[in-house]
């Protein structure tokens, strides 16, 4: 084993922090595929601890470098939490404000740790769910377009690139020509589209899911219903080799499945990630024989703990 691996990096930023995630092989979730290696990259060790860390990271530095974002500026966007914590962190590194217009019901633990870092909140009708947001930002946006800069995340490149030369080059990194799957949620679809186009260029063919919740009234935080949402332009239906959907109560299940058999504690869209991920490498196992299959673990579940009853099922 070379120890130089596990050397502590010093960093000039905790903006530094963001990215080279690691990968942790699946043994007893996957257990129905024996012949297929199943990864889960875990961008919870961001330092933001969420996948978003990336993308937010990228569309702030591309918005300075570009002089949309200035410092008289408020950056403000919608978010269902985790690109909201992001925004947060990386606005308080670099010394811009930030306000996020994110559903009331968003977990109590993402309220907290955006107002920590001196973030401003404004709720949109919980019923209304991300489009909720999204038309509450754009409202707020075009009654004061001097005071905000706008950077929308469902519509914004760079944060699909954010992914395509940082998520999906790691991976290829890390497996090579070992890996023959890719499968993620879609949200604002970022990770899928970017990682996606990353991994199609690849010398090898990399069958690439993408996964969306089975129904339009869900309870899997922050992925989307496509045929019943407002679509993010940054969205290509095309790119994705195929489009799998996940049961709410499979991504709950499946975190809870996570916690208990491999020792990660995660949030529910995770849970949907790796239930499809196993499914692809049954798949795999059936057809091929053997494979390797990845997948990412979003965020942790200590953002969940305290989830209103009907967040998996609607039972109002």
């Amino acid at each position: 084993m070379n120890r130089n691996l596990f050397r502590s990096r010093r960093l000039s930023s905790i903006l530094d922090a963001v990215g080279n995630t690691p990968l942790v092989r699946l043994e007893r979730v996957a257990r129905s595929a024996p012949g297929v290696e199943v990864y889960v990259k875990l961008e919870f060790c961001n330092p933001g601890g969420s996948v978003k860390d990336r993308p937010a990271k990228r569309m702030m530095l591309d918005a300075i470098e570009d002089g949309r974002l200035t410092k008289d500026k408020i950056l403000i966007d919608s978010t269902s939490g985790n690109t909201g914590v992001a925004y947060s962190l990386v606005g308080a590194a670099l010394g811009y404000r930030v306000a996020l217009v994110m559903p009331k019901n968003v977990t109590k633990a993402r309220k907290d740790i955006t107002q920590a870092f001196g973030t401003e909140l404004i709720f949109s009708d919980p019923m209304e769910g991300s489009d909720g947001a999204i038309r509450l930002v754009r409202k707020i946006v075009d009654e004061n377009p001097d005071k905000y800069f706008y950077p929308d995340q469902y519509s914004n490149p760079s944060n699909p690139a954010a992914h395509y030369h940082g998520t999906g080059q790691e991976i290829l990194d890390a497996l090579g020509d070992r890996i023959t799957h890719f499968v993620t949620g879609l949200g604002t679809s970022g990770t899928a589209m970017g990682t996606t186009r990353r991994l199609h260029e690849h010398s090898r063919k990399i069958y690439c899911v993408a996964a969306e919740p089975l129904e339009a009234l869900h309870g899997l935080e922050g992925l989307k219903h496509m045929p019943s949402s407002i679509v993010p332009p940054i969205y290509d239906k095309d790119l994705p080799d195929e489009i799998l959907s996940v049961p709410t109560e499979a991504g709950w299940d499946m975190s809870d499945r996570l916690a208990a058999e491999e020792g990660l504690h995660v949030g529910h869209s995770t849970g949907a990630n790796v239930w499809a991920a196993v499914k692809l490498a049954e798949r795999a196992q059936k057809e091929q024989g053997g494979g390797c299959v990845v997948t990412i673990a979003c965020d942790r579940g200590d953002r969940y703990f305290a989830p209103m009853k009907w967040e998996k099922r609607y039972t109002w």
